[in-house]
């Protein structure tokens, strides 16, 4: 039984995530590696970077996986529920704000002033984030190749699962001494399994709050991939083939989700509000999210014995190794945007220095970066 202390800790720890969490996946994965492996101990750098990978092998949001994942290793099932529950709450209830904002004045408050200044931060705590990891599970020779052949395919373009699987075979193959090359049909990759079924939910289904639960429960079991991922099944499912939204509502929700922080997917939030109030949004929310907290029951307790088998414990050293040169390149492509000027590389360099010089928390570099943005908008 988990005990009540942990489960507080839990619960504190992943509300101020999901609070301060702006920058996406690999922003919310790096704060919380600073929280959990640098602070606070709990887990060495393999046993955090082995759930980004099993994070990555499923579809679902990553980041709130990896925080699912945290919380089942920290304090069983009621810490799965409490740090995937205190992750997604927060974002939850701000986007669905903003939808009522949105409904009734037709509006959105603006906030880009706060993240002019807090994207220059999330660029050096994914620096450090990708550092430490690295430091720890990329060994040898062959692992650093794959890991740059990974981010040179993701330059190039490569779909996210297409690297993720191909860099696992890779090592797997390698290892086993090309054994694995001869047996077919012998290993199938996780990654793998989801692109054998169907392809979709009818698209006559009656708007209401049970269509409206299904679309988004289907969804959050089959997306692999960036939010822009999201952004294409959102317009294939919700408008091109049921026609519950507009163009512009979608462009506006997805504009909603990311100036909040928090998960991507609680841009279901704002799109269950406008489909059917309070209601649709918890449905909505409640939907998109579940499958990750089923996939890692199931998938969490197999880490230790997968780990134990040298074929899975080679794919997946693979897979860990594509997913820090995955995060490279959305730090890489996250930093064009978010270094635009003088002003936002000085608050990259302020808070890279203060974060690997000092390691100061994440939280103060964050509030620190907003408030920049506040008076570089203020002065401008």
């Amino acid at each position: 039984m988990a005990e009540p202390g942990r489960l507080r800790e839990l619960a504190a720890l992943f509300l101020k995530l999901g609070t301060i969490g702006f920058g996406g996946p690999a922003a919310h994965i790096a704060m919380t590696h600073d929280e959990v492996v640098v602070r606070r101990r709990w887990f060495t750098d393999a046993q955090y970077a082995d759930m980004i990978g099993m994070a990555n092998l499923v579809p679902g949001p990553n980041s709130t996986e990896v925080a699912i994942h945290v919380g089942r290793e920290r304090a069983g099932w009621r810490g799965l529920l409490v740090a995937g529950s205190c992750f997604i709450l927060p974002a939850a209830l701000i986007v669905g704000f903003l939808a009522w904002m949105y409904e009734r004045y037709g509006t959105e408050p603006p906030g880009e002033w706060v993240l002019n200044g807090v994207k220059p931060v999330v660029i050096a705590l994914i620096a450090q984030a990708i550092w430490l990891l690295a430091r720890t599970t990329v060994r040898g020779v062959l692992l650093p190749l794959v890991g740059v052949a990974a981010l040179v395919a993701a330059f190039a373009g490569v779909h996210e699962l297409v690297i993720l699987a191909g860099a696992g075979l890779v090592v797997a193959v390698w290892r086993s001494g090309g054994r694995l090359a001869n047996r077919s049909g012998a290993f199938l990759p996780l990654p793998l399994l989801p692109l054998l079924g169907g392809t979709g939910t009818s698209a006559t289904m009656s708007a209401g709050l049970a269509p409206l639960f299904f679309a988004f429960l289907w969804i959050g079991s089959v997306l692999y991939g960036s939010g822009y991922v999201l952004f294409a099944l959102l317009q294939g499912e919700l408008v091109d083939s049921r026609g519950w939204l507009t163009e512009q509502q979608l462009l506006d929700a997805v504009a909603v989700g990311q100036v909040t922080p928090g998960p991507l997917f609680t841009t279901a939030t704002f799109i269950g509000f406008l489909l059917g109030g309070v209601p649709g949004a918890i449905v909505a929310t409640v939907a998109i999210f579940l499958p990750g907290f089923v996939f890692v029951a199931i998938t969490g307790p197999l880490i230790p014995r997968l780990r134990g088998s040298a074929v899975f414990g080679a794919f997946l050293d693979g897979v860990v190794v594509a997913s820090l040169a995955l995060i490279g390149w959305v730090g890489w492509v996250f930093g064009r945007d978010a270094i635009v000027d003088g002003w936002t590389a000085a608050i990259a360099l302020v808070a890279a220095v203060l974060l690997f010089r000092w390691r100061v928390p994440s939280i103060w570099l964050v509030l620190g970066g907003a408030l920049a943005g506040l008076l570089i908008e203020w002065i401008g």
